[in-house]
């Protein structure tokens, strides 16, 4: 897959921390519960970290209390892209930024969360950046 925004792996490391580097370009996890957005109730729009194509709406984050922050959908559909994840012994679906191609998180769905799209974005905070309204 080519991306708008392509850069070599030096590149990546050059601008994103080693923890950024390891979640946005290597599909790592950080630990549940110490993202800076977990609980976050800002309102703002949050944007990929590694590129600043924005995302996610704080309109559309709930709390899931699953340890990382949650979304019930993306701004719109093209600024998100989904890829079949078989890792770990099970079925799931990774979300990436569409723009540069960072790993977000992964998206659930029936789960019965309360959300008018009975889907949970479960998304990395490291992966983002809030810009909140009217900055």
């Amino acid at each position: 897959m080519t991306y708008e925004i392509e850069k070599s792996d030096a590149e990546w490391r050059e601008q994103l921390t080693p923890q950024e580097y390891a979640v946005l370009r290597k599909a790592g996890t950080e630990r549940p519960g110490v993202g800076e957005y977990t609980d976050t109730k800002t309102v703002g729009v949050y944007s990929c970290r590694a590129c600043g194509n924005e995302l996610f709406s704080s309109e559309t984050k709930f709390d899931s209390h699953c340890g990382w922050p949650s979304y019930f959908s993306p701004l719109a559909e093209d600024r998100v892209q989904y890829i079949e994840d078989t890792t770990m012994g099970m079925r799931r679906v990774e979300v990436r930024c569409a723009k540069c191609g960072s790993h977000l998180g992964h998206v659930f769905e029936g789960e019965g969360y309360d959300t008018p799209t009975d889907q949970r974005y479960c998304i990395n905070s490291i992966s983002l950046k809030l810009r909140p309204a009217g900055e």
